[in-house]
Formats: structure tokens, C-alpha cells, sequence
């Protein structure tokens, strides 16, 4: 998102608060202060209003426009970045920090892009701003933001699916396990919200070019009644070799096919029926329990591979192919949204499904967005694995570890 230029915030700071503005004095030591500025960021990325333009929250400037004389350092800037990885952001929407300097002080600009992929929800609540104030979004507003969807280019995992229907889905499923863990409480009490606008809302349908609901990539995904007929490569393949490459004998191999949970889950079974935990008595006093792999690591690295796997343009599915010697993870589509020298590092973050990426958040399979690859290096290094290798191409991204000596 390319950044405004300073007289450009300048005009929307000296027009006061509206739908595009919101000044903030500082950040409250409370506990709530962070708390706002999510909901307003979550608001600017649902543009209630259709304006496609990019909302501002001036941290360090008064209710009355004035500068407040903020502190603006390095500790606050990343006390806003740190919300990029919590996760309670869903869909995440773009947004930028920005130091300037206004009226002679320094105040941080969080400049956000409006969302193509509305409704975005914070702490399972949507927050629009249809004028100077922040507020719940309303069943009526929840309705326009879906519908708003069908004018934008979506991400591959809102794609609206015309060939199926709602009964191609797993509504019962929906009703009583998803929904209640992507609503707040009070939100599924509230009246007035059916069925079809919950599915809307939660992106799982979306509206087709005649008006009428259908399922989208994400609905068939994670409530699909066979997914793999709307998508043809959302499936695992898991082989378990005898030996160290693919001529070798087979000792085990399934075919994984389900909804998003129910692939991960049989997934990970197959991974903890086959690893192996010797038990060391001889290097230490006390016996030594050390897995061939770890659990952490597998689970990250393969999570990682169904969130951010291209569903289109492969009919291929995951590959956990397991030898002797290693496991190797293999997804279709390259890195997205980042260079291929960045890919792994800590600071390289891109979404090619961000809306699956909240319903595994939802479904309580990711913790902490951009955290996988970190986290599973520094678990094969306290298990004594060697490094993580990592082999992304155009066309793919394949994982490999090493096991344990």
C-alpha cells in the first residue's frame, strides 16, 4: 500500500474525526487502549461507507486536533505491528505505520487499505464506522458488507462457486461447532441474523451474479460435504517409505480426504502413529525420551501447508511423503506476496488464503499468525534435529526434516 503524502493526512487530521479519521492522545496503559485501535482498524478495513479509500488512526494528536505530545519511539511502533501476528484481526486487512510530523510534533499514522474480502472482525465482533464513531456492526450492515464482496477481486479462498449448492455443506456442523467458535457470544444471540447470512458473514457462501447464495471455496473447505469435488487437489497424500526415496517399498499410504479439520487431524494421527520415541539410557544418568520428530514442528510446518497451499491451478494435493531419514511437506503454489530469497524469514508475511487462515484460527489450529517456520526451527533444535531445509520454487514450496541422530 503506498503511503499518503503528509499533506494529504494533514487535510484529514484538520478536517477532525469522520469515517476516514480517528485521533488518538496516546495509548492507554490499560489494556483497552490497543483494544480500540483494533476495532478501528477492523472498521476502516470494512469502508462501510463503499469509499474505497484508506482510513487513518493519528496516535499522538487530541480529540480537538491538537498535538498531544506522544512519546514516538520504536517501542510504541512495534506495540502496533505486534497486532499483525495476534491473530484476533480476521480476515487481516493491509495497513502501514507511518512517523510524521504534524504542526512541529511527531505522531504515528496507522494508515489502513480498505478490505476486498468484508466483513473483517476483531475479537469475533464486526466494527464499522459509518461516520466519526466506531461501533458493532448491525445484521443489516453485516449484509451490505457481504454483499459488497461480489464487486472486488477476491483472494482464491472467497471465490464464490456457482456449480454447488448450500446443501453441498455440512450445515448442522456449521450451526453447532462453527459458529461457536467464530462469534462472540452475544453476537449469536443477538436477532435477526438466518442461517444463509451467518454463511455469508463467515465468507463460507457468498453471492453469485444472479443475487443468489452460493458455497465459496472457503465454505466447501471447511464444510464441504466432499470438498474435493469443488476443489480438486484439497486432499493429502501420505506415504511412509521403507527406505530414503520414492523407489523404495511402501509401508504405509492413505489417501486424507475430509473437511479442513478432519484432514488435519487423520494428517497428524498418521504422523503420531509412525514417530517413534526412543528411549536413551546410556549418554545420562537419568533415561532420555526423545521423539524421531517433533510434534510442534510437524504440526506448524503441515498447518502451514494447508493455509497457504494455492487451491487453484493444481489438482495436486499436499505430499507428506516420510523415509528412513526425513520427512518432506510439499505444497503446490510458490511463496506469495513475498520475494523467494525472503521466504522463511521472520519478516516475510503473505496470505494467499487469509480467510482460511481465520477459520483455522477459529477452529484453534493456528495460535499465532507468521509464527510457524520460527517456531518449528527452534522445536527440531531442542530435539537435536538438524536445521530445517526449506525449497521454494514457482510452483511450490517443499519442507524437509531431518530426523534425530
Amino acid at each position: 500500500m503506498p503511503n499518503a503524502s503528509d499533506e494529504t493526512i494533514a487535510q484529514l487530521i484538520a478536517a477532525g474525526e469522520s469515517y476516514r479519521c480517528e485521533f488518538k492522545s496516546e495509548l492507554s496503559s490499560k489494556g483497552d487502549g490497543k483494544e480500540k485501535i483494533c476495532r478501528t482498524i477492523c472498521a476502516f478495513a470494512n469502508d462501510i461507507n463503499a469509499s474505497d479509500e484508506f482510513g487513518v488512526i493519528a496516535l499522538g494528536v487530541n480529540d480537538d486536533g491538537t498535538p498531544s505530545g506522544l512519546t514516538i519511539d520504536e517501542a510504541l511502533e512495534q506495540k502496533i505491528l505486534s497486532i499483525r501476528g495476534e491473530g484476533k484481526i480476521i480476515p487481516f486487512p493491509s495497513f502501514v505505520t507511518v512517523r510524521r510530523m504534524y504542526l512541529g510534533h511527531a505522531i504515528l499514522c496507522i494508515e489502513v487499505q480498505a478490505s476486498v474480502s468484508t466483513p473483517v472482525k476483531f475479537d469475533q465482533r464486526t466494527w464499522v464506522r459509518p461516520g466519526s464513531r466506531t461501533d458493532q456492526a448491525n445484521a443489516e450492515e453485516e449484509r451490505r458488507l457481504s454483499e459488497k464482496r461480489r464487486n472486488k477481486d477476491q483472494p482464491d479462498d472467497a471465490l464464490v462457486l456457482e456449480g454447488f449448492r448450500l446443501h453441498d455443506l455440512n450445515l448442522d456442523y456449521f450451526k453447532y461447532q462453527y459458529l461457536m467458535q467464530a462469534f462472540a457470544p452475544d453476537v449469536l444471540q443477538a436477532n435477526g441474523r438466518t442461517v444463509e447470512e451467518r454463511l455469508a458473514s463467515t465468507k463460507m457462501a457468498g453471492y453469485g451474479r444472479d443475487g443468489a447464495l452460493y458455497p465459496t471455496v472457503l465454505g466447501m473447505l471447511c464444510l464441504g460435504l466432499s470438498p474435493a469435488d469443488a476443489v480438486p487437489g484439497a486432499y493429502v497424500q501420505f506415504v511412509r517409505f521403507a527406505g530414503e526415496d520414492e523407489t523404495s517399498a511402501v509401508l504405509d499410504q492413505q489417501e486424507i480426504h475430509g473437511n479442513i479439520a478432519d484432514v488435519i487431524q487423520s494428517t497428524e494421527a498418521k504422523f503420531n502413529a509412525h514417530n517413534l520415541v526412543p528411549i536413551d539410557f546410556t549418554s545420562q544418568d537419568r533415561e532420555q525420551r526423545f521423539a524421531q520428530y517433533p510434534k510442534v514442528a510437524f504440526q506448524q510446518l503441515f498447518r502451514n501447508a494447508v493455509m497457504h497451499r494455492s487451491y487453484f491451478g493444481s489438482n495436486a494435493p499436499i505430499r507428506v511423503y516420510w523415509f528412513n531419514d526425513r520427512i518432506r511437506i510439499t505444497n503446490p503454489g510458490g511463496p506469495f506476496g513475498m520475494a523467494m530469497a525472503e521466504f522463511g524469514q521472520p519478516y516475510a508475511e503473505g496470505y494467499r488464503n487469509p480467510n482460511l487462515a481465520g477459520a483455522l484460527k477459529y477452529l484453534g489450529f493456528v495460535q499465532r499468525f507468521g509464527a510457524g517456520i520460527g517456531l518449528a526451527r527452534s522445536e527440531l533444535q531442542h530435539n537435536g534435529n538438524p536445521p530445517l531445509e526449506l525449497d521454494p520454487s514457482a510452483n511450490y514450496v517443499s519442507v524437509t526434516m531431518q530426523q534425530r541422530p
